[in-house]
C-alpha cells in the first residue's frame, strides 16, 4: 500500500495508536496532520520521526466545536485538500455506576460522549464538507471491542464507541454516493499510555490472558488495519467494522 501525496488528518495523534498510524502512513509517502490536545512535546516528538516532509500539527480540543472546525480548516489551508481523516482521539475514565457519586457520574458521561462521540461527528461534519467537493475521501474510526463486550467500570466509554459504530455505519450510507468511505477499527486492549494504569496493575496479567495468544495488541497492529481501510482496494469495505483483539472477544 501507497498513500503517496495524499493528506492525512489524524486526531490524537501525538501518542499511542495515532502516533504509530502518522509514522505508518508517513513511511508510505503520505504528508500528515497530527491533531493533539495539549501534550506539545509528545506531538512534536512524533512529528520529528515521521519520514519525509510537509507534515503539520495542528492543536485542538475534541471537545470544543469550533477548535474541531479551525483544525480541519486549517489542514485544507495548507495542503489544498484533505483525503484520509483518522478519528483516534478520545478519553477512556473509570466511573463505576456502584462507586462514583451523581456528581461524577454526569461529569464523565458528559466528557467522555463529548468528545469521544460528537467531537468525531463534528470532525467528520467539517472535513465531509471538503470531501463533498473532492468527490473522494476515506475517513476510519478508532471505536473498541468495548462497544460490543461490555466496559462495566467505564461505561461511557463503551457507549460512546457503540454510538461511534452505528454513526459510521450511517454515514456510510449517506456519504458513499460522493465516493467516501467509511471504516471502523475496533482493538481491545493495546499497549498505550491509555491502558498502562490497567496492563501495569494487578489485573494486567489476566486481561492479557483473555487473548490466546497471551498479549495485547501492539499500536503498529491497530495502524495497519487503518492503513488497510484507507487503501483504495478497501474502498467497497464502507460501512464495517474490523475487530482486532486477537480472540479475546469474538462477535457472532
Amino acid at each position: 500500500m501507497r498513500f503517496d501525496n495524499k493528506i492525512v488528518l489524524i486526531t490524537g495523534g501525538s501518542r499511542g495508536i495515532g502516533k504509530a498510524t502518522a509514522i505508518a502512513f508517513a513511511s508510505k509517502g503520505a504528508q500528515v496532520a497530527i491533531n493533539y490536545r495539549s501534550n506539545q512535546a509528545a506531538a512534536e516528538e512524533t512529528l520529528a520521526l515521521l519520514e519525509g516532509k510537509n507534515h503539520i500539527l495542528v492543536p485542538a480540543d475534541m471537545a470544543d466545536p469550533n477548535a474541531v472546525k479551525s483544525m480541519v480548516d486549517t489542514v485544507v489551508k495548507h495542503y489544498g485538500r484533505i483525503d484520509i481523516l483518522v478519528n483516534n482521539a478520545g478519553v477512556f475514565e473509570y466511573h463505576p455506576i456502584d462507586e462514583v457519586d451523581y456528581a461524577t457520574w454526569q461529569q464523565n458521561w458528559e466528557r467522555t460522549l463529548q468528545i469521544n462521540l460528537v467531537g468525531v461527528s463534528n470532525t467528520i461534519y467539517c472535513a465531509a464538507q471538503y470531501m463533498i467537493q473532492q468527490n473522494s475521501g476515506k475517513i476510519i474510526n478508532v471505536s473498541s471491542r468495548g462497544a460490543f463486550r461490555g466496559e462495566p467500570q467505564q461505561p461511557a466509554y463503551g457507549a460512546s464507541k457503540a454510538g461511534m459504530n452505528a454513526m459510521g455505519q450511517s454515514l456510510a450510507q449517506a456519504l458513499g454516493k460522493y465516493n467516501i468511505s467509511i471504516g471502523t477499527v475496533a482493538p481491545g486492549f493495546v499497549s498505550t499510555d491509555m491502558a498502562a494504569a490497567v496492563l501495569d496493575g494487578p489485573d494486567g496479567d489476566a486481561v492479557r490472558n483473555q487473548s490466546p495468544m497471551g498479549r495485547v495488541a501492539r499500536p503498529e497492529e491497530v495502524a495497519n488495519g487503518i492503513l488497510f481501510f484507507a487503501s483504495e482496494g478497501a474502498t467497497f469495505m464502507t460501512g464495517a467494522i474490523l475487530d482486532i483483539n486477537g480472540a479475546s472477544y469474538l462477535r457472532t
